[in-house]
């Protein structure tokens, strides 16, 4: 078994130099920056602390190899040529998903069935068994196909690293919880400013900025595919977690969530709690463009909704007006808005002193910052 692996980072469109950041913060060796992903290498002392730490990235691929695919048989091939029984036992589960893009290979199903014969072939003469039981741990494999290359990965994380485990029920149009703490890490909180999310809906972008606060490790209150894993041992996790909670920060931090929803502030309450950040969070119900200003100054990091139809789209573009309006001149506050509305700047009344791209799942966003001079 190799000490070194190569891991990817999947990531959603515009985070990507933000993860490469996170995992250099981490201390992580070769980590290289892509579009849509990151790379790094490390052990699994590594596997485990990614999985553990990452806030943006979507989860943790572990690369098994890459290979040349144009045709059914350079994939059986480049597969079954793939040392699997390293990683995968006799008894392990090993289904199959992945993608094909640019590539002679397009048919998706087509290309899983191959890709599990091919490691079924290459497990089954390892094992000495015509037929693999399948009835132990998951080792889900993952195929990526562009441009003719295939590589080929176990996924590490199962869930995606953005199901931190405290969001059981979301209100409409969710903000993923990776995105959500990406929001934060552009406002550049770090808990010594107020903080404001007068749109807070189900809490997801104030639970974020509690844990950030916290320095507390996103996935602490879930587990992950890899620590079922044979070659992954128990120490490797205990180990991560420990040093996480070493790193943890304690003190009071000034965290309001607002939403004119009622039953929206429920789940979030209930949500915080779930994320154990609860006392430090205060949820009010209240109009974002009446409510007075909470302090002085802050960070204002928000989601606003926004309308996919008409008549919708016409009321979410009265109320980013009447937002502009309110804040106005809320000079004090700095304001990160995160809007698919092209024209947002038009009905806040004000340009953004920068604007980002970036994705809200396949919604095409911009985080309009409205940052002024730092107090």
């Amino acid at each position: 078994m190799r000490d070194l692996f190569t891991f990817s980072v999947p990531c959603l469109f515009g985070l990507e130099g933000l993860v490469g950041d996170e995992l250099r913060r981490l201390d992580m060796e070769n980590v290289r920056v892509e579009n849509g992903r990151v790379l790094f290498d490390g052990g699994v002392n590594a596997l485990a602390a990614a999985n553990l730490r990452l806030r943006m990235g979507e989860r943790v691929l572990l690369r098994l190899g890459s290979f040349p695919a144009r045709s059914f048989e350079e994939l059986f091939q480049g597969v079954n040529a793939l040392p699997l029984e390293e990683f995968i036992p006799k008894d392990g589960r090993f289904p199959v998903k992945g993608h094909c893009l640019n590539s002679q290979l397009h048919s998706v199903p087509d290309c899983q069935a191959i890709v599990n014969k091919a490691a079924a072939d290459r497990l089954g003469k390892h094992y000495g068994l015509k037929r693999l039981p399948e009835t132990g741990a998951l080792y889900q494999l993952q195929f990526s196909i562009m441009k003719d290359q295939c590589e080929l990965f176990l996924d590490t994380s199962g869930a995606g690293l953005h199901k931190r485990g405290y969001r059981a029920v979301g209100n409409d149009a969710p903000l993923r919880e990776t995105l959500a703490a990406a929001l934060v890490n552009l406002a550049r909180y770090r808990g010594r400013d107020f903080f404001w999310d007068p749109f807070c809906g189900s809490g997801t972008i104030v639970i974020e900025a509690a844990l950030i606060a916290l320095n507390r490790a996103p996935g602490l209150n879930r587990s992950f595919s890899a620590q079922n894993w044979s070659f992954v041992p128990a120490s490797a996790w205990d180990q991560a977690r420990e040093a996480a909670k070493d790193a943890e920060f304690r003190g009071e931090y000034r965290i309001l969530g607002s939403d004119n929803d009622p039953s929206s502030l429920e789940i979030a309450i209930s949500n915080s709690k779930k994320a154990g950040v609860g006392k430090l969070i205060r949820f009010e119900e209240a109009d974002a463009t009446k409510r007075d200003l909470p302090a002085e100054r802050g960070v204002i990091v928000c989601n606003p909704p926004y309308g996919e139809r008409m008549m919708e789209q016409r009321s979410a573009q009265r109320l980013y007006q009447a937002l502009g309006k309110h804040l106005r001149y809320a000079d004090g506050w700095q304001k990160f808005i995160i809007s698919s509305e092209p024209e947002f700047e038009h009905y806040f009344g004000k340009r953004a002193d920068k604007k980002r791209k970036l994705y809200n799942g396949m919604i095409q966003c911009n985080l309009f910052q409205y940052t002024g001079k730092r107090q």
